[in-house]
């Protein structure tokens, strides 16, 4: 599968500023979301072939998000990597229990993000 269309999901104007801008230096196609009401949506208007999921956020949060999204047959297939600033392990056990296949720790470090990615496509 070739990643090229991400969607990031992000409470944060600057985490969202900061992210749209390293993915869309290295050629991807980036859409943004702040909430979980916003990311469904986006997911039914433009199917990404990545998703890029913040925790923290008002109303659902991540873990929640990520488990419906993992869980409907529309998008099931589209990869989540859980990326936030709870660096617990028992975050990253919880959030790979709720359908995530990969989880990266805020600040995002590029490099380290490209490795997931690529090793998603």
């Amino acid at each position: 599968m070739s990643i090229q269309k991400i969607l990031l999901v992000d409470d944060s104007k600057t985490e969202l500023h900061y992210m749209s801008d390293l993915l869309g230096k290295r050629g991807f196609a980036v859409r943004t979301a702040e909430n979980g009401d916003e990311a469904m949506r986006r997911l039914s208007e433009d199917k990404p072939d990545l998703i890029l999921m913040d925790v923290v956020m008002p109303g659902q949060n991540g873990f929640q998000l990520t488990r419906a999204i993992t869980r409907d047959p529309r998008f099931a297939a589209v990869p989540v990597i859980m990326c936030t600033s709870k660096n617990q392990e028992t975050d990253k056990v919880w959030g790979m229990r709720q359908g995530a296949r990969d989880y990266i720790v805020k600040p995002v470090d590029a490099d380290e993000l490209m490795r997931k990615i690529k090793a998603l496509a």
